[in-house]
């Protein structure tokens, strides 16, 4: 059954809240252990490059990750909106120290200039937010739709090729039976949570 846009919002508001409400301890060591399974995947090497998030309202944190990252010699980049009336975003490179600024919604994003975008296209892994997810890798996000318009060419069923790679990165808690996709959205290849690495596609 379509779930309606109300039932979706407040799947949204329940799940953005037991995320939130998680005590201090037990999400630092939720966040560890989500680092230490990225490493199993061999998310993180040297020369590859991987675009992460920054983390808003209770969203895993990645900072011990991008710290991992840079020392393994893993390249980063980070999302920027770059037209809010179309949901546009790109990659640009994020590196130590680097300026940000909060855009309209509060989030981080990096002060490169546009003109040093990547291409979504030679990231090898996306690590995504997200909201609320199921086993078969459908992501309920924040609702912009930022992600699936930069990931549009995922869709491409003549394309053979899967680059790139696309793990959500959530709590355990945030997992629900099942989320009715829209015929925009693009599927995770895997959720990383504290208890266990999810393989969507197998799901699927």
């Amino acid at each position: 059954m379509a779930q309606t846009t109300a039932e979706v919002q407040t799947l949204r508001r329940q799940l953005r809240r037991l995320r939130c409400e998680l005590p201090r301890v037990e999400r630092l060591a939720a966040e560890h252990t989500i680092l230490r399974r990225l490493k199993r995947l061999g998310v993180f090497q040297p020369g590859a490059r991987v675009g992460i998030y920054l983390a808003v309202r209770g969203e895993v944190d990645l900072t011990a990750a991008a710290q991992h990252a840079r020392l393994s010699g893993t390249r980063l980049f980070a999302p920027r909106i770059t037209n809010f009336r179309r949901r546009t975003m790109a990659f640009l490179p994020l590196r130590p120290q680097q300026r940000l600024h909060a855009n309209a919604f509060g989030i981080a994003e990096p002060m490169a200039p546009v003109a040093c975008r990547l291409s979504v296209l030679r990231l090898g892994t996306v690590l995504v937010p997200l909201v609320g997810f199921d086993r078969a890798g459908h992501r309920l996000g924040m609702g912009a739709g930022f992600y699936d318009r930069a990931l549009a060419r995922r869709r491409d069923p003549r394309r053979a090729w899967r680059r790139p790679r696309l793990i959500g990165v959530a709590f355990a808690c945030q997992e629900v039976d099942a989320i009715q996709p829209g015929g925009w959205d693009v599927a995770l290849d895997a959720v990383v949570t504290e208890r266990e690495v999810v393989d969507c596609r197998r799901s699927r």
